[in-house]
């Protein structure tokens, strides 16, 4: 049964900074040797992710790169703008206003503090719910 992960931000440091809590998932993932796809809303967010997970963590050094060359299949870390096709990995964070089309085995919700964000979240929460997905939430 796929799983559908909601990470509702809440502490000051992801509050001021909600990619940083992105940046703690996909450091989990790839030390569990996870290939990850990140789904972001926008190429800014996009280009924004791909800026933070080099310089986020000293110690961490996470392979990533942005979606869209040949060598895609290759990294860790996939981050997915808007309009860019990649193929699907077991282990997605979804960043956009939908769940994402595919098979994914686990998808990782990241919610911000904003109420109007936490509304699309119960939309989203629904329909995982109705696709069959186990369901857990996380106060981050």
């Amino acid at each position: 049964m796929p799983r559908a992960d909601f990470y509702l931000i809440d502490k000051p440091r992801f509050r001021e900074q909600p990619l940083l809590l992105v940046c703690e998932l996909a450091k989990k993932a790839f030390a569990g040797q996870q290939p990850t796809l990140i789904l972001t809303r926008n190429h800014d967010q996009a280009h924004a992710l791909d800026e933070l997970l080099w310089e986020f963590d000293d110690d961490a050094m996470i392979p990533h790169q942005l979606a869209g060359d040949d060598d895609d299949d290759d990294v860790a870390v996939l981050i997915v703008p808007p309009g860019v096709d990649s193929a699907d990995r077991p282990l997605l964070i979804n960043l956009r206003e939908t769940c994402p089309a595919g098979r994914y085995q686990r998808v990782l919700e990241v919610v911000a503090a904003d109420p109007a964000a936490r509304d699309g979240s119960r939309t989203r929460w629904r329909e995982y719910q109705r696709l069959g997905f186990e369901l857990h939430k996380y106060d981050m």
